[in-house]
């Protein structure tokens, strides 16, 4: 997860949040609206209705190659500015 955040912080994202177990973190793009969330598990679909800020997700449940991991984050980054146009 780690090395997920710092990909996201080389995308020109910012950590805006932190879960209160330090297993989610979330992250914006300056001027853009919603959150990109990089966490260990997946959102429950009560997480999802009371949290409609978090626009894209990227789950991190295990150890990953290099480039799956820059696979899934492109991807990631990818839906989130989807969202935003």
């Amino acid at each position: 997860m780690a090395r997920a955040r710092m990909l996201l912080l080389a995308e020109g994202f910012l950590e805006v949040g932190q879960g209160t177990r330090g297993e989610s973190f979330y992250f914006g793009l300056p001027g853009a609206a919603g959150q990109l969330r990089v966490a260990n598990h997946a959102r429950t679909p009560r997480q999802r209705l009371r949290h409609p800020e978090v626009v894209a997700s990227l789950v991190v449940a295990g150890p990953l190659s290099e480039a799956a991991l820059r696979e899934r984050v492109a991807a990631t980054v990818r839906d989130f500015r989807a969202r935003h146009r």
